[in-house]
């Protein structure tokens, strides 16, 4: 088992309730493939680095999780097109 850090960046323009469906959505892909979701930081609405879809701001989340190394692929290939998320990028931790 590995472990993964995923970053995640959601709409600014979204509710509290649809920011928590979204994550939730999130780590059910993560234990569906077989990772283990470990913690989830929020760190709430931070200002981007560059505007992105007309955004100044988003909502960021970490999402650290043990998983198989075909887990964090068949993640990204799911989050990729979720409508909420705008950006988001899945790293191996360091041992």
């Amino acid at each position: 088992m590995n472990k993964y850090e995923l970053a995640v960046v959601l709409s600014v323009k979204l509710e509290d309730e649809e920011r928590a469906a979204a994550i939730e959505k999130v780590k059910e892909v993560i234990t569906r493939f077989g990772g283990t979701v470990t913690s989830v930081d929020e760190w709430g609405k931070k200002r981007l680095a560059y505007e992105i879809q007309k955004m100044k701001e988003a909502y960021y989340y970490f999402i650290h999780f043990d998983a198989e190394a075909t887990c964090p692929a068949e993640v990204e290939k799911r989050v990729r097109i979720m409508e909420p998320v705008i950006r988001y990028l899945c790293v191996k931790e360091e041992a």
